[in-house]
């Protein structure tokens, strides 16, 4: 299946993540995963464009749309699902990395029992009837783990913003910015956790102009439990930034920390 360039564009314009605006807890990442393989963007972006054509602003069903993203591995795992749906929330899902992260700092913050995670993933986490949670990427466009940019070869004229991603980020930066705080300011999240970040400096005079009264607490990190990360009131929200993504990286246990704990000390 090939990459239609008006469906892209709508994605680009268009997709801002999964869940619910009305959610408690934003979760903010850096890039929308996935994007390995071209056929994966095109099940993304043509279902999006099918399903969300109206461009109503609503955030998409992620378990709707995974239905639709066929699994394109290959080696021992290549027949264990067709689909995305199965790889994260049917019968024998695979726990997200980040995710659970995700879901142990939400229930800490709450002063909650962290749950069966892998439970709750399939069964609730960003599902839009809860209004608890909604993923949202900075940048809209799949990228995968190797940070690789699969874009530059698109011939696709109306979006030559493409042939780098320093350009791509240039060109989608203010306006998702943008809509996001125009709709924290709507929507009033109790909090919004912005992970994984590398351009703090930027989010944080780009959030002030927004909300010129916002004022930035540098909280220190505590090796193996709380990540450095910045901290705001936006008008009853709060928000934190962290260059810190909910995973260990290498999986290397020293890279992580404790996000349950992070959680309830942001409550604190």
């Amino acid at each position: 299946m090939l990459i239609e360039e008006n469906a892209l564009k709508h994605w680009i314009d268009n997709f801002y993540g999964y869940g619910s605006w009305q959610a408690r807890f934003w979760f903010v990442g850096y890039e929308e995963s996935g994007g390995e393989v071209p056929e994966e963007v095109a099940d993304k972006v043509n279902y999006f464009n099918r399903v969300h054509a109206s461009s109503d602003g609503a955030l998409c069903d992620i378990r709707e749309l995974y239905r639709h993203v066929a699994i394109q591995w290959d080696g021992p795992k290549k027949n264990l699902f067709t689909n995305r749906y199965e790889y994260r929330f049917d019968t024998n899902a695979i726990q997200h990395g980040v995710w659970k992260n995700l879901i142990a700092f939400e229930h800490g913050y709450r002063g909650e029992k962290v749950p069966d995670v892998l439970a709750y993933q399939k069964d609730a986490f960003a599902s839009p009837a809860t209004h608890k949670e909604a993923l949202i990427p900075l940048y809209p466009l799949p990228s995968p783990h190797n940070h690789a940019w699969y874009y530059s070869w698109l011939d696709m004229p109306q979006l030559g913003f493409l042939k780098s991603r320093a350009l791509y980020q240039e060109h989608a930066y203010q306006r998702r910015m943008q809509q996001i705080l125009s709709n924290i300011s709507a929507y009033k999240p109790e909090l919004v956790l912005m992970y994984g970040m590398d351009n703090i400096i930027t989010l944080k005079k780009t959030v002030q102009a927004f909300f010129p009264d916002a004022q930035f607490k540098m909280i220190k990190a505590i090796k193996l439990q709380i990540p450095q990360h910045h901290r705001a009131d936006l008008h009853g929200t709060t928000l934190l930034i962290t260059t810190q993504i909910p995973a260990l990286r290498h999986n290397r246990i020293e890279t992580g920390f404790d996000w349950e704990a992070f959680g309830k000390s942001v409550s604190l």
